[in-house]
């Protein structure tokens, strides 16, 4: 049962002549995956799918929190797009919109990494599942943004409902300008199913996570907006924020018209040998990246 988390890059004028494209190598020190292409109905392979996603405006991770290999992976979905030259944005759930600052500074060199620390509530399991991306990122220079709202106001939310957000006042801004949350359709449904309660029960855990939905898709939309030439922007979260394109990704999409947004959802599974996706898992998201669960 899911109980919600109460939870620029420039490129140059001119090209350089084109490039061999870099030759296959496995992700990250290789780690036991195997890709799916739910648009092809195939199996492909990692390179493949990086060389696709490179041409995405924005691109929706959806994780399994506790999984180790599953960071490995989104390690080297950065990794493989920056080898590509893809000007990257790292976007992640796991910051909110109230450390960009700090953030900004340990990015920079001008914060220590325990300065950064303290001022920044990081994840619980953070030094081994979210720092080697922040770190990768701080070497090569790719911006990092904070793009959720803080948890006291989603936390807020999941009391009062909606007008926890009017009563934000000057922190207005650290939630989306605009909210919409249909109390109707499938994520709704979704979301009331996997909380195994009643709309009564749960409407304002509902409204939390719609919050956070709004608040992850503005944060990427503007960043892609307001990032001048071309960039593409990696967003790691929760998987149910960003499956069947829904959630966050949806917020993003509302956006960012004309754009294209892609998702991927990383499945930990027994047996990598013996997979065939389910019917269902056909519209979760664009690639579905399977590996070992650990």
């Amino acid at each position: 049962m899911i109980r919600v988390l109460l939870a620029a890059a420039l490129i140059p004028l001119v090209q350089a002549s084109p490039q061999p494209a870099p030759p296959p190598t496995p992700p990250s020190s290789y780690v036991p995956q195997r890709v799916f292409d739910t648009r092809q109905k195939t199996f492909g392979d990692f390179e493949t799918m990086l060389a696709d996603l490179a041409r995405a405006d924005a691109v929706f991770v959806g994780e399994q929190h506790d999984d180790p290999n599953t960071h490995r992976l989104e390690l080297a979905i950065v990794e493989g797009l920056t080898r590509r030259g893809v000007p990257v944005v790292v976007a992640m759930e796991m910051f909110e919109r109230d450390v960009q600052a700090s953030l900004d500074q340990y990015a920079a060199g001008t914060m220590t990494e325990e300065q950064f620390l303290k001022a920044s509530r990081p994840w619980p399991r953070y030094a081994t599942d979210y720092r080697p991306i922040v770190e990768f990122a701080r070497a090569h220079k790719l911006p990092i943004v904070a793009s959720n709202v803080p948890r006291r106001v989603a936390a807020d939310v999941g009391k009062k409902g909606l007008s926890a957000v009017d009563g934000l006042g000057a922190d207005r801004h650290l939630a989306a300008r605009e909210m919409p949350c249909p109390t109707s359709g499938a994520y709704y449904d979704r979301f009331l199913a996997a909380m195994g309660g009643h709309a009564g029960a749960t409407s304002n855990f509902y409204f939390a996570q719609c919050v956070k939905d709004e608040t992850m898709g503005e944060s990427v939309a503007e960043t892609f907006h307001q990032t001048p030439g071309r960039v593409a922007i990696v967003h790691f979260d929760g998987a149910f924020h960003s499956d069947f394109g829904d959630g966050t990704a949806d917020a993003a999409r509302r956006r960012m018209p004309g754009r294209r947004i892609a998702v991927v959802s990383i499945l930990p599974v027994a047996d990598l040998d013996t997979l065939k996706p389910a019917d269902e898992d056909l519209k979760r998201a664009d690639y579905l990246v399977y590996t070992i669960k650990r």
